[in-house]
């Protein structure tokens, strides 16, 4: 067996938990597959010298992180719409576009764990990723961050994290009590956020995708929390609260029955829509995938990323069929 084979052997099946901790770390897919190329570029190149002192998965992890720490002070955070300004009340509000923006993006389910077999590593790649979590994470500075995904979602040792970050344990003790405290301020509770049971949310989406390809913004209404919140990425402009979501909702995205059609996807470990609209030709084309978080009292976050590009990592075509039905 060459050095080649044998470290892509070694390698290869963390890449998917890899993606998925870059994407933690920066919030960006495409950003994530990039710094996963260069850990695997750096693993490579040091790999002669790797002496077994730490299993494969934590000295890939310990790369990958630097290798995001660095990416972070370079770029910057990436926030949604929320994490800019207030919402507004106002449903027949213009929207304002902020393409500028490095926005947060959405990760598809099956780029992490697709090829996986081992479940502790389907486990690992579908952790923390929720995408309040991940936005959330983005208030935090890039070292905080490393913290507390070490510590929190891959549950790290205290002395292995400050290890990895040259500091002491009392040191990162101390900072990830101030960065629970900080993410505590911008995240709903978890209880608020207890998802319904299996058939009751695949009713709900059935019921939400319906209303939306029938224009129906009666039913919308229904489905939302009376706090549900609306965001449109790369529009700067949100909206909270039953009434104003649900007034912008009907006023200016339903135009007509069968105008969209919905494609049902996975996304953060979420349930989520890829949105098609037709066109003046008829033409259902890509136009936004929305990401949904269900709850027991209804739906309580709706992120609508107005971005078509992103289709492409979901696997998703350009075009959709306008009499194919939704599966």
């Amino acid at each position: 067996m060459t050095v080649s084979e044998d470290f892509t052997g070694l390698t290869s099946r963390f890449r998917g938990e890899l993606l998925a901790h870059c994407y933690r770390m920066v919030g960006s897919v495409d950003e994530a597959e990039d710094l996963v190329q260069e850990t695997f570029l750096r693993a490579w190149r040091s790999y002669e010298g790797f002496e077994g002192r730490s299993s494969v998965r934590t000295w890939l992890y310990r790369i990958a992180t630097n290798v995001c720490l660095t990416a972070i002070e370079r770029r910057g955070r990436r926030p949604l719409p929320s994490g800019l300004g207030g919402p507004t009340g106002d449903p027949e509000a213009p929207l304002e576009v902020a393409s500028e923006v490095p926005w947060l993006q959405p990760l598809p389910d099956a780029l992490v764990t697709a090829d996986l077999e081992d479940p502790a590593a389907v486990t690992a790649s579908r952790a923390g990723v929720r995408l309040a979590f991940v936005a959330a994470l983005q208030y935090l500075s890039a070292r905080q961050r490393a913290m507390l995904i070490m510590r929190d979602v891959l549950e790290w040792p205290a002395a292995d994290v400050a290890e990895l970050l040259g500091t002491t344990t009392t040191a990162i003790n101390s900072g990830l009590r101030r960065a629970r405290t900080q993410l505590a301020r911008v995240m709903p509770a978890e209880d608020e956020l207890a998802e319904p049971d299996d058939a009751v949310q695949r009713a709900v989406l059935e019921r939400f995708a319906a209303a939306i390809e029938h224009a129906d913004a009666r039913v919308i209404a229904e489905l939302l929390r009376a706090d549900v919140v609306l965001e449109m990425p790369p529009f700067l402009t949100w909206f909270a609260g039953r009434d104003a979501v649900a007034g912008f909702v009907g006023s200016q995205l339903l135009t007509a029955p069968g105008a969209d059609r919905l494609v049902p996807v996975t996304a953060n470990g979420q349930a989520a829509f890829a949105v098609y609209r037709r066109d003046e030709h008829g033409v259902y084309r890509a136009h936004a995938l929305q990401v949904l978080t269900l709850t027991a009292t209804g739906i309580a976050r709706i992120v609508a990323f107005a971005d078509p590009g992103r289709f492409t990592s979901f696997g998703l075509p350009p075009e959709h069929p306008a009499g194919q039905a939704r599966t």
